[in-house]
């Protein structure tokens, strides 16, 4: 009823209307052959600012270059909250990247982490290329005397589908590993505790072989086979099944896209594509887990095209602000009840949207009007203050003016509480269209 395309921005123009003319052919009996994208409401979500989709020619034709995107002529939303970073001087050199405006007092402070040097995490290595990926992850490996563990990638499926399962897919389909090799874990699993890009080391290997990972943030998780599938419903179409662990002492920016390290040592030296020095130093949640081994001009540069886009972009979403604005609470029941029609929902959920939507709307910044600031000294006394006296989340959070999991967030930074709450929010998207 709804589709849903996430990190839009890989794909190209040419895919994008390929999707559009199959949704128009396989809904034609009920929709009519000239509705884009067959009549289906379409939300598209992603950051064109992050690496253009991978193109034969010498040039990139972007998603919202197609006819296709022209036609369905999305409503935009902007989203502008950061869950990444906190700390004002990194989101400042960001933005800077973003804007097409790195003036010398940004330029200093990343060529401050030239210099630095970690002292207790691994940072994960991040390169431009696969060779030196490769070359990284293998001699790294081979300075440990301790003895390997191999795991093989199962599939199940035909050819061409496990192929493309493959490509998608993080985990190698050999995995060689040994006792103190640094692994990140590859796909997420709130219920057993890590996410994409959670890092850390091989512990022990339990007594059926499985491996047991210890976080940096000292727990200890037991690395289970996982599964990629391909579905058509419910039928599985194709499947493989791996332990859900790569190396980690480097991987590629590419590679990189969507994660959310604690720390990286980024060699852009070699930097050679719009946006991959931007997706590379914004996949660390702090300035100080980044370290850089070089820089070329390239790597801080965006897609001139898409620098113009998301102007666009911003002054849509600002149109479209002002229209729902507009609307009454009548309205917005309406609509909740009008989209849950449609698209299937529950008499329970129909129920829960009306009651939501008959209530003034407040504004995010004015419930949470400290959300995505950074946090001063003072901030973090009064937190361990509070903490220390066992005053509730959901108190501290009205205290601070933030959101609850900003709150657990802070904790966990603070190394007050152990658990993956910063690592489970850290995903974050700065532009979506719907």
């Amino acid at each position: 009823k709804v589709l849903i395309i996430d990190e839009i921005s890989m794909l190209d123009a040419t895919t994008l209307s390929m999707v559009d003319r199959v949704l128009r052919n396989v809904r034609r009996s009920s929709f009519g052959e000239g509705k884009p994208f067959g009549g289906l409401q379409v939300v598209f979500v992603g950051d064109f600012f992050q690496l253009p989709p991978v193109s034969r020619t010498e040039e990139s034709v972007f998603a919202f270059a197609s006819e296709a995107w022209n036609a369905a002529h999305p409503i935009v939303c902007y989203l502008s909250e950061q869950h990444r970073q906190e700390d004002d001087e990194f989101l400042g050199i960001l933005a800077a990247i973003r804007a097409g405006e790195v003036e010398e007092m940004h330029a200093e402070f990343l060529r401050s982490r030239l210099e630095a040097k970690p002292k207790k995490i691994i940072p994960t290595k991040l390169h431009t290329h696969n060779a030196d990926v490769d070359r990284v992850n293998a001699e790294s490996l081979g300075r440990i005397e301790a003895g390997a563990k191999a795991y093989t990638m199962q599939s199940r499926g035909s050819a061409a589908l496990v192929e493309a399962l493959k490509r998608s897919c993080l985990s190698p389909e050999r995995l060689e590993l040994k006792q103190g090799a640094a692994v990140m874990f590859t796909r997420n699993n709130f219920d057993t505790g890590y996410v994409n890009g959670t890092l850390g080391t091989v512990d022990s290997f339990a007594s059926d072989g499985i491996p047991i990972v210890k976080t940096f943030d000292g727990r200890f998780i037991r690395a289970e086979a996982a599964e990629w599938s391909m579905q058509d419903g419910n039928k599985v179409l194709a499947r493989l099944s791996q332990i859900p662990l790569r190396l980690a002492w480097a991987i590629t920016v590419h590679k990189s896209q969507g994660m959310s390290l604690d720390a990286a040592s980024i060699d852009l030296s070699r930097a050679f594509e719009y946006g991959q020095g931007y997706v590379a130093i914004s996949r660390v949640r702090s300035l100080s887990g980044l370290f850089l081994e070089g820089l070329n001009r390239r790597a801080l540069e965006l897609h001139p095209r898409v620098m113009q886009k998301d102007r666009s972009f911003r002054d849509a979403s600002a149109v479209a602000g002002r229209k729902f604005a507009e609307f009454s609470a009548n309205d917005i029941t309406v609509l909740h009840e009008n989209f849950l029609r449609a698209a299937g929902g529950s008499i329970k959920a129909k129920i829960a949207s009306k009651s939501a939507a008959s209530k003034p709307m407040k504004a995010s910044s004015g419930e949470y009007p400290n959300a995505g600031k950074s946090w001063s000294k003072e901030d973090d006394a009064k937190l361990r203050e509070l903490f220390s006296e066992k005053v509730a989340m959901k108190d501290m959070a009205k205290q601070f003016g933030r959101k609850s999991s900003a709150i657990r967030a802070r904790l966990g930074r603070m190394g007050l509480v152990k658990d993956f709450w910063s690592s489970k929010n850290g995903r974050s998207r700065t532009s979506a269209t719907s």
